[in-house]
């Protein structure tokens, strides 16, 4: 009896934790490239093939190497930071403007424009390359911050407006009507109204155009060839090692850690504010 008990009891503990060990093989597979990332960058160049799970002894080297006076390391931050930045709040702002017009208002070939705003970002972005060179050699944008943020605005812009209607057309009516009873226009509704209730997908919008934006490399890699104006993504891949023909393992994954933590920390404060937008937007 005890035998024929035990069976379905142990069945119930199995299933009880099959959810758990497959988030947890799933957390390992995605964390265990940047866990080994991090410890690469501790190593010492002459233990940077070591297959230990630590480092022995840790050193800073490699975090030195990258910002060392050649690899300029700090200016490809600022880079990368002012070209995400300009994309996001650009591709942002217009976004939630074009996504509120597509979900609210009715005129015609609406469901046609919507198609074009997806259909554009399934073109690769490596066709557009020569034309886009092409097109910025003629009106002198090569070697700028602008050749980098507008090729950013055209991939981002159509995911954004695509997320953001759908976000839109899951708001109730109710709101926009109970305000413009109120006395509020169409302008001070969807400002006092719908955008409160709209920070939730509007910063997790910001969050992946961000995300994209930080890591793009194909277009700047092509349009950038001074090392005063590269963003961090084109520095890492030009990193040279002590012979100048060595490839630096160790630096480039210090370089790798640095460059991920803005994203890191971007995840972070906009994770509070989007359960903030969460909990008290429901309830207004």
């Amino acid at each position: 009896m005890s035998t024929t008990r035990s069976g379905p009891a142990a069945g119930g503990v199995v299933r009880r934790l099959a959810p758990y060990v497959g988030i947890a093989i799933i957390v390992v597979y995605c964390l265990a490239p940047f866990y080994w990332m991090v410890v690469s960058s501790f190593r010492r160049t002459s233990d940077i093939f070591d297959t230990s799970p630590l480092p022995s002894p840790w050193s800073w080297e490699n975090y030195e190497a990258v910002f060392s006076g050649e690899n300029d390391f700090g200016r490809a931050l600022l880079n990368s930071l002012l070209v995400a930045g300009v994309t996001t709040v650009v591709t942002v702002a217009v976004a939630t403007l074009a996504a509120y017009a597509l979900a609210r208002l009715e005129f015609r070939f609406k469901n046609a424009v919507l198609a074009v705003v997806i259909a554009t970002s399934m073109f690769p972005g490596i066709s557009l390359l020569v034309p886009l060179l092409k097109l910025f050699t003629d009106i002198g944008w090569i070697n700028t911050y602008q050749s980098m943020i507008v090729p950013n605005l055209s991939f981002a812009l159509p995911l954004a407006i695509w997320y953001l209607t759908a976000f839109f057309r899951q708001l109730p009516y109710e709101l926009e009507e109970a305000a413009r009873v109120d006395g509020c226009t169409a302008g001070q509704a969807f400002r006092k109204v719908i955008l409160p209730i709209a920070v939730p997908g509007v910063f997790t919008t910001a969050i992946i155009v961000f995300v994209v934006a930080w890591n793009e490399f194909i277009i700047a890699l092509t349009m950038v060839n001074d090392p005063a104006m590269q963003p961090v993504t084109v520095r890492i891949s030009q990193f040279v090692g002590e012979a100048m023909h060595d490839s630096p393992f160790g630096t480039r994954m210090a370089a790798g850690v640095i460059a991920t933590l803005p994203l890191v920390i971007a995840v972070l404060l906009f994770q509070r504010r989007i359960v903030a937008g969460l909990t008290s937007g429901g309830v207004k």
